[in-house]
């Protein structure tokens, strides 16, 4: 059994992130790699976590977590989704999203079943499903064919893909690393596929206060018109509270990335499977930052659509300097991050442009294709992170000014 865990594991070697970011130290290049801000959360909540350490709250916290947070975490449901979850039951704290993740892919997939997840999909997921044994059944997001273009998936396909061994669907929107951003159309088009399959899903929604408000979430759907998210969890559509794991965590919204408190809601039965693995895996964790993640989820509604807007001006201010560049520039509706065709730019591989990239200009980004099972769907795309501060996306834009220049 060791061998065969050794042996699935073997092709998750050193991240492409390690590399770049190693890369980006030794040249001096700006990294746009990594999805990390440079700035930090609301000072109020760091002032809580302080002084939760100076108060004693250093030792083991409860299994679920503080019933502070729990509450907290009731309560944002609530309030942004119309979703009631019961903060004894059906909530449990995680040391981060992708803990969340990995203990309810182990929790729900027994060796040989399969899981179905949009592809390219953020790293981690393949190394989880590997780790329980499971198989990866990708389904494409298939790449715009022109500037500003949006990625979609085709539900046929989605159906196509599914065998008597899918077990679960793993969703991701706001979607890394493409931009994607699931319209109310799609998302009911993907529930009614959960139900009629009885499939379980796991919704990675760690994005969910960063939709753009040119995404088409907004735009092609009245009824998200004028509020504050275009965030729209699969939970809400019939059939799916029950069949639902939704994840979250405190890291994108409140800039917090190091802290790693994450949530899981769903279903009592749900979360007890989960549960069994987690306390496993950390156990508990980061007993004084839990009361501080209870502050920022309690945080005025205003909080919000600033930290969007401001990270929406981050996008155009990357997006301009890279299409100046000569790059072909895809619509991001939401996450951290820019895709672009490199292809304009006589570019055949993206790998190798990213690696020869910072010493021409001077900055890091990622390829597109090891975000792939099918790598060649996606050689003439990179990734680009813009959750940095507005000098430094200017200084990267006119270092990317010498790409068009080569």
């Amino acid at each position: 059994m060791t061998a065969g865990l050794v042996t699935r594991m073997r092709e998750f070697g050193t991240t492409i992130f390690a590399e770049m970011s190693a890369l980006a130290v030794r040249t001096g290049a700006i990294n746009l790699g990594q999805g990390f801000p440079d700035t930090d959360g609301p000072a109020e909540v760091i002032e809580a976590a302080v002084e939760a350490l100076r108060t004693g709250q250093n030792q083991y916290p409860p299994g679920p977590g503080i019933p502070a947070l729990r509450a907290a975490i009731a309560d944002h449901q609530r309030r942004w989704y119309g979703l009631d979850y019961d903060r004894d039951s059906e909530i449990l704290v995680t040391a981060g999203a992708t803990e969340a993740i990995t203990a309810a892919i182990l929790a729900l997939c027994e060796p040989g079943d399969e899981v179905l997840c949009l592809e390219p999909y953020y790293d981690s997921y393949a190394a989880c499903i590997a780790l329980a044994q499971a198989v990866r059944k990708p389904v494409l997001l298939h790449a715009p064919t022109e500037e500003g273009g949006r990625f979609s998936f085709d539900p046929d396909e989605m159906r196509a893909a599914i065998t008597p061994r899918t077990k679960v669907l793993l969703l991701n929107s706001p979607h890394n690393p493409t931009g994607f951003v699931a319209t109310r159309a799609e998302l009911a088009a993907i529930a009614e596929i959960c139900v009629e399959h009885d499939l379980v899903a796991i919704t990675d929604e760690v994005y969910e206060h960063l939709v753009f408000t040119d995404a088409a979430a907004y735009r092609d759907d009245p009824a998200v018109a004028g509020v504050q998210s275009g965030h729209i969890p699969l939970a809400t559509f019939p059939g799916m509270r029950e069949r639902t794991v939704q994840i979250s965590s405190v890291g994108k919204t409140f800039s917090f990335t190091g802290w790693k408190v994450g949530w899981v809601c769903a279903r009592p039965e749900l979360v007890s499977a989960v549960t069994k693995v987690k306390q496993f895996m950390t156990y508990v964790n980061a007993a004084p930052l839990q009361p501080a993640v209870a502050v920022a989820l309690n945080l005025g509604a205003g909080y919000y659509p600033e930290f969007t807007a401001g990270m929406q001006t981050r996008r155009d201010l990357l997006r301009a300097g890279l299409a100046d560049a000569g790059l072909t520039v895809f619509r991001t509706e939401g996450t951290y991050f820019v895709t672009c065709d490199v292809s304009s730019l006589g570019v055949t591989d993206g790998l190798e442009f990213c690696r020869s990239m910072p010493e021409q200009c001077g900055v890091v980004a990622i390829p597109s294709q090891v975000f792939y099972d099918h790598g060649d769907e996606a050689k003439r795309l990179v990734r680009f992170a813009f959750c940095k501060r507005p000098e430094v996306l200017t200084e990267a834009a006119r270092r990317l000014g010498k790409l068009g220049h080569r």
